[in-house]
């Protein structure tokens, strides 16, 4: 709690303090974007899993019977314990910071939690990413590609335009959920040490959460812990994000939504997606995966605008909609 008495007059701005360290966290990313990678708490997280992964996830797949099972079990339970280990750890890290904010004055705080929260978030980047991708399919297929494969895990060699156009649509409308609108919910519920678990989680999910081989490990185990827990915590976020394209893009649907979005194998990815490519009225999918809006066209180089603008509309939504709570909770406190 913040150091004053209930009956200070400044006590109602302990209620606003969320609500603008949420805008001010998005101002920073606006106007200056991610900070060095010597200081990005989410570089250090990777480096944390891509260094402990090599411990826990075996060279090949697991053999059957009761010796394939003792091998399964290895994996998982080392996956769990050393995502939990970094978990407590974001969590620790987190609370400390969010500690000294509590010793200032509440605009103090906001801009200090602003500030803290801003690189476990990242729209501006998102944003540009997409449209590079663009840009760079205007000079040539090849280019586009390449620019695809900063954003994507797939293979993205025989991809066409339009799949190239589909997929960065996909990542743009996933990651909304993941770098933006997730961090800040769990941010306005468990404070910054929410966000820190929850970029953690992401990440971990990001890095581990494969089924089968990725460069040379199996991760079906090993990364099934944080898959699982990305999952959780992504669940309510996922279907807050597909709520604010819908109001972004002024289309109702959720109806149809729901049909869509179970189409894919996550229980959440396909909610956003879903989402942008009914309001677009386009066809997104991964070959032999998923399809959603089977019925609609192949997206086009004005889609993709059309995709970040509607998602800067749904930020600003997000952003806005704080405020009146905020400022109902502020005036019963005093302000």
């Amino acid at each position: 709690m913040f150091n004053m008495a209930v009956h200070d007059p400044t006590w109602g701005f302990v209620a606003l303090v969320p609500a603008l360290a949420v805008a001010c966290a998005l101002c920073i990313d606006r106007l200056f974007g991610e900070p060095p990678a010597r200081c990005h708490p989410v570089v250090w997280m990777g480096r944390y899993l891509g260094a402990v992964g090599k411990h826990i996830a075996p060279a090949s797949t697991a053999g059957s019977g009761v010796a394939g099972a003792r091998e399964r079990a290895r994996p998982f339970a080392g996956g769990a314990l050393a995502w939990s280990v970094g978990a407590i750890a974001a969590a620790a890290l987190g609370a400390l910071m969010a500690q000294l904010a509590t010793r200032l004055h509440p605009l103090a705080a906001a801009l200090l939690l602003g500030l803290l929260l801003k690189p476990l978030l990242a729209w501006r980047m998102l944003r540009d990413e997409v449209l590079a991708v663009e840009a760079a399919l205007a000079g040539s297929l090849e280019a586009g590609r390449a620019q695809l494969a900063r954003l994507v895990s797939r293979d993205v060699h025989t991809l066409t335009a339009e799949e190239v156009r589909e997929s960065a649509i996909e990542s743009l409308a996933e990651n909304l959920n993941d770098s933006v609108v997730a961090p800040i919910f769990w941010f306005l519920l468990l404070g910054l040490p929410g966000a820190a678990v929850y970029r953690f989680a992401n990440t971990a999910d990001a890095m581990w959460g494969y089924i089968g081989l990725r460069n040379g490990r199996d991760w079906t185990w090993a990364g099934k812990w944080a898959a699982r827990a990305d999952d959780v915590l992504s669940w309510v976020p996922a279907r807050l994000t597909a709520l604010l394209l819908l109001l972004a893009f002024g289309r109702p649907g959720w109806r149809r939504l729901r049909t869509e979005a179970r189409r894919t194998p996550s229980p959440n990815s396909g909610w956003p997606m879903a989402a942008m490519a009914l309001q677009l009225g386009i066809r997104l999918g991964k070959p032999g995966v998923y399809t959603l809006n089977a019925a609609g066209r192949r997206p086009s180089a004005q889609d993709v605008a059309q995709a970040v603008a509607g998602c800067t509309r749904a930020v600003g939504l997000l952003a806005i909609g704080l405020l009146p709570g905020a400022l109902l909770l502020a005036c019963s406190h005093g302000l």
